[in-house]
């Protein structure tokens, strides 16, 4: 992690080790059949890449973090560099340790083969557990921040790509 004035950079996938602080959740969890995978490319990026399936009541597939602290407390939001397939992503934020539980969402779209940077402000991330919205659930601190992830999730069956140049924090 490198910080600069105002942008905290989480990942920039330029040093491979970075790999092993991602791990895959599929809907497998739950007797769905997605798949989902992550590895680095060789122009330093994550590539989030699998199929989605609907079949047994599936219909997800992520990827996240490791949990660690961030360092996130006093900024803003996330911001993100990513070229994906058009297709709409979650990007996904927990505050513990835990494989289940709360999780703060926020949806971007991607453009087709095309880089774009997402700002995704965390006064804007919603609280949900197993894709429901939860109410009464205390705000989302950034000091609390312990896992990253994205989740795809978009009831749409086939193949998914997604690549991730960099991760941040701004202020």
């Amino acid at each position: 992690m490198q910080e600069e004035d105002t942008v905290l950079v989480l990942f920039d996938f330029d040093d491979v080790s970075q790999a092993g602080d991602w791990v895959i959740v599929n809907d497998n969890v739950m007797g769905g059949v997605s798949t989902g995978e992550a590895h680095l490319t060789d122009d330093s990026c994550l590539l989030f890449s699998g199929s989605l399936s609907l079949e047994y009541n599936g219909g997800f597939a992520s990827v996240r973090t490791r949990p660690q602290n961030y360092g996130t407390g006093g900024y803003s939001g996330i911001r993100v560099r990513v070229k994906g397939d058009g297709r709409t992503y979650q990007f996904r934020l927990r505050r513990d340790r835990n494989l289940d539980g709360i999780a703060f969402k926020q949806e971007f779209e991607t453009s087709e083969d095309e880089w774009i940077e997402v700002e995704l402000p965390f006064a804007s991330f919603v609280p949900t557990f197993r894709g429901r919205t939860l109410t009464d659930v205390a705000l989302l601190d950034p000091a609390d921040i312990r896992q990253l992830g994205v989740l795809l999730a978009d009831k749409k069956a086939g193949p998914f790509h997604l690549l991730i140049d960099r991760i941040e924090s701004y202020r």
